[in-house]
């Protein structure tokens, strides 16, 4: 299995490919292709969020724990699935929570709510690819899934990779929003200085634990009030 990731995205993380420890995360995936398991995002996508958003440009970070493992959901981007596909239930209390989270001066959105159907809040679907364009690292702690069972990679040592991603963004950059969302994202914060990013904690957006922690937690307006204090534009500006 190759690496596909932009070159000029590779040189902030070039020393990890050829740690051991990864170089048998793409052995063990090879082999598990070999003996047909369906791996989702598809190979292209793994280094969706890397691609996508350079990580000498990013302003905030969104932790999600591995990529979806139905058919057709996962494209390399945390909680976020293709346009034509249905919007899953967490995503869909992300996409609330945006909405009644946007004060009119600062939106992380400017789309009204849809009527119905299948769609979301963020761009009347739920495809975030707009978001990791605007400096949003969609980043999940496990790259890889295998159909339909969910957590399945969760030990092959992703995790290392993603770690050593947390800390290059801590310690080489500033003023970053970083948002954890579930028990285990908001045991990253150790890998954070907190002196130079804001770090913003709450549930996972599942069904079963939005009322608890995720709805109504205002992180978004929080996000854009300290990304436009330093950075002066908002996203989705």
């Amino acid at each position: 299995m190759s690496i596909k990731i932009h070159q000029s995205r590779r040189k902030a993380l070039q020393e990890e490919f050829s740690k051991p420890y990864f170089l048998q995360i793409l052995e063990t995936l090879k082999d598990k292709k070999t003996t047909g398991e369906i791996i989702y995002p598809e190979e292209e996508d793994i280094f969706a969020a890397y691609d996508l958003c350079p990580l000498d440009d990013l302003k905030v970070v969104i932790l999600g724990q591995d990529p979806y493992h139905w058919p057709w959901q996962a494209h390399g981007l945390s909680f976020s699935v293709r346009k034509w596909v249905k919007t899953p239930p967490s995503l869909r209390n992300i996409l609330s929570e945006v909405e009644s989270d946007k004060p009119p001066e600062s939106a992380l959105s400017h789309s009204k709510p849809s009527t119905g159907g299948n769609s979301g809040f963020w761009w009347r679907n739920g495809d975030l690819t707009r978001r990791a364009h605007q400096w949003v690292l969609l980043l999940n702690s496990v790259l890889t899934v295998t159909q339909w069972q969910p957590a399945s990679h969760s030990m092959i040592g992703r995790q290392e990779f993603t770690d050593t991603t947390i800390k290059i963004i801590s310690e080489y950059k500033e003023w970053v929003v970083f948002l954890l969302r579930w028990t285990y994202a908001r045991s990253k914060k150790d890998l954070i200085d907190t002196s130079k990013h804001l770090v913003l904690e709450a549930s996972h957006p599942s069904p079963l634990s939005a009322y608890r922690w995720f709805l109504g937690c205002r992180h978004f307006s929080q996000t854009n009030t300290y990304v436009t204090s330093r950075w002066f534009d908002p996203i989705d500006r």
